[in-house]
């Protein structure tokens, strides 16, 4: 668990400092995101217990600088989600109060942004549930190197399907009553076969931020344009409640179109609230972030309600 906690902190205090002195725009965004419920210190690994997530990011040239387009990135992803009861050792199948289950995916995006201080993005995602996730062996390395409890429970996961989901976000800027804070209108979307819903909630930034279609808030700090430049730093405080609508999760329910969907399976509540609290710092070629989220309970059978911290680091390149 100690050694855990290290490495978020360790994520967090890598020195954010450019290899170029020089202001200006990058086109392209390399890094990754790793989420623990271990993380909060809380001594708790159950639920939602790890996610591990490599992304690369790159600006679209626009030709038409006078339309109210002012940027498109695309962005390409894989990771991996692991989900467990209410420990990762349980003792038999009766304290499976959430399916174990896994998610290993690919996915792309494209995301437009606004002169208006709006976004929408779109994307595709294909991936698989059950054994093919890998979720298991991942989860049981990650136990043997850290040196945590031995693992038990996987016999009891989710059966193999695989699984083809769209999701859509939207952003955009409420008010900004002075210079270092605003709130924004956020809403997400999901349709598929692994995860159906619907989400609606408010950012709130206090800090040095920048606009949204240059923030580390919206993925938008790198351009393909010379004429705007990204400024170079931000650091700030956000929070961010949101309500979801849950339709369907296999990863709570099982696949979709199975008939054997494994061994316990669940109906998931339909309504969910969570809440978001974290800090951003962007300087130059570098982005850093740290996070704590807190989710209500997402099935009825949960022994408790969950959270887990999210670290991120990201770095820019390209001319």
């Amino acid at each position: 668990m100690n050694r855990l906690k290290a490495i978020a902190l360790a994520i967090l205090l890598i020195p954010a400092i450019s290899v170029s002195a020089q202001t200006g725009n990058y086109n392209s965004s390399f890094g990754f995101r790793t989420e623990n419920d271990a993380y909060l210190g809380f001594g708790s690994d159950r639920y939602y217990t790890n996610g591990l997530f490599i992304s690369y990011s790159h600006a679209v040239r626009e030709t038409d600088t006078t339309a109210a387009l002012i940027k498109k990135i695309w962005e390409v992803e894989v990771g991996q989600s692991i989900y467990n009861a209410q420990t990762g050792a349980v003792p038999d199948i009766s304290y499976v109060d959430r399916p174990f289950a896994g998610f290993l995916y690919g996915s792309v995006k494209m995301n437009w942004y606004k002169k208006d201080e709006s976004q929408f993005s779109a994307g595709l995602t294909i991936g698989t549930i059950g054994p093919n996730s890998l979720a298991q062996d991942a989860q049981e390395l990650l136990h043997d190197a850290v040196g945590f409890y031995e693992i038990n429970g996987w016999q009891y996961q989710v059966k193999n399907e695989l699984g083809v989901n769209a999701r859509f976000e939207y952003k955009r800027l409420l008010a900004r009553p002075g210079k270092s804070t605003d709130f924004s209108a956020a809403g997400q979307a999901s349709l598929g076969t692994t995860f159906s819903s619907a989400a609606a909630g408010v950012l709130f930034r206090a800090g040095e931020i920048n606009k949204l279609f240059g923030s580390a808030s919206t993925g938008s700090r790198i351009s393909n344009e010379q004429g705007s430049v990204v400024p170079d730093k931000e650091f700030f405080f956000y929070t961010q409640p949101m309500l979801q609508f849950v339709a369907y999760d296999a990863t709570i329910q099982g696949g979709m179109f199975r008939d054997d969907k494994g061994s316990v399976t669940y109906t998931p509540r339909r309504i969910v609230y969570s809440q978001e609290l974290g800090v951003k710092y962007t300087k130059d070629r570098w982005l850093l972030s740290f996070s704590a989220i807190f989710k209500t309970k997402e099935l009825k059978s949960q022994v408790k309600s969950h959270q887990y911290g999210s670290a991120s680091l990201f770095y820019s390149f390209g001319r």
